[in-house]
């Protein structure tokens, strides 16, 4: 055992790994290693199916228990593509509670309706994934491109394909944003679809399109703006109210109070895109403060490290929040 720069432990370790499964570890060009080393304090040379690991005592048996959880699930059968295996690594590296196995378990790795498997991708989509089950009343908040709206979605498809639910509804506020409604054409449908379509994308990218449109026929699937949600009483549904920033202290109480029993609502947001006109107060500001402690209601908190979108956007979402508290 030698000591590094930092007066730490360093150890040498010696593993082989069965051969199947060991050209996805290692990745073209060993870039899925070469990532992991990023990640943790560990260098990892390969020599055919034998692994030679240098590093911190606790990072090397991070990576040992990481291959040997890897190497079960080849025996399993399972197959992992090099982008799964970094997105896990990234979580294991953030939350050293975490594993590789629990990482492709059915919690974090699933398949709504058949047509699309989704998994979480950040530590907090996991947390996010983790709550809305646990929780049946669950707050996301965080900037876009976090998939706050998109899991939300994908855990409705589920419930409702399990029967744990009977009907979905999907709800935002009509909040005009540069744009009055009354100057767009066509009917109110007409007026406020374009503000619903992000859901009705989200919807058709998980399910297959026919089903979901005979669904959306039948109201078994609903989307429709906040405004239509007064004096109902939703039982037994899957209740998501995106773009929640927008919501005043009175619409956010009036949607609160719809959940019936056997229902699950989530709230999503981004607090720093508030189209409210000046001086109306944001009511999922309000809420999250009012109902933090309240117990059966989780709140999940992302960031620029969650955007699961172009790279840029990360980079674009952090030079506003700089720009926002120099300005401050």
């Amino acid at each position: 055992m030698t000591k590094d720069k930092n007066g730490l432990n360093k150890v040498l370790r010696k593993l082989i790994l069965p051969a199947k499964g060991i050209e996805t570890l290692l990745g073209p060009y060993d870039e899925n290693i070469k990532y992991l080393e990023s990640l943790l304090d560990v260098t990892i040379n390969a020599r055919g199916s034998e692994l030679m690991l240098d590093g911190s005592d606790k990072d090397v048996e991070m990576v040992e228990k990481i291959l040997e959880d890897f190497a079960s699930l080849m025996e399993e059968g399972r197959n992992i593509s090099g982008q799964e295996l970094k997105s896990a690594f990234k979580q294991i590296a953030e939350d050293r509670a975490f594993s590789l196995k629990a990482y492709f378990s059915k919690l974090h790795y699933f398949n709504p309706s058949g047509k699309k498997v989704v998994n979480a991708r950040s530590v907090m989509q996991r947390r996010y994934i983790e709550a809305i089950q646990q929780n049946d009343v669950v707050f996301g908040i965080g900037p876009a491109g976090t998939g706050k709206t998109y899991l939300a979605v994908a855990l409705a498809v589920q419930a409702l394909w399990a029967k744990q639910v009977n009907r979905i509804v999907l709800t935002r506020p009509a909040v005009e944003a540069g744009e009055k409604l009354g100057f767009l054409p066509g009917d109110l449908q007409d007026k406020v679809d374009p503000y619903l379509r992000p859901l009705y994308d989200a919807l058709f990218d998980l399910a297959d399109y026919e089903k979901v449109t005979k669904l959306l026929e039948k109201r078994v699937i609903e989307i429709a703006p906040l405004a239509f949600m007064r004096g109902r009483t939703l039982s037994d549904s899957f209740i998501i109210l995106d773009e929640a920033q927008n919501t005043t202290t009175e619409q956010m109480k009036m949607f609160l109070t719809r959940l019936g029993f056997g229902s699950k609502a989530v709230i999503t947001g981004d607090v720093t895109q508030i189209d409210l006109p000046t001086g109306r107060r944001s009511g999922l500001i309000e809420a999250q403060q009012i109902l933090s402690n309240v117990e059966g209601i989780g709140m999940v908190y992302f960031t620029e490290k969650d955007v699961v979108r172009h790279r840029l956007v990360q980079l674009i979402i952090k030079a506003y929040d700089e720009n926002s508290k120099v300005r401050l």
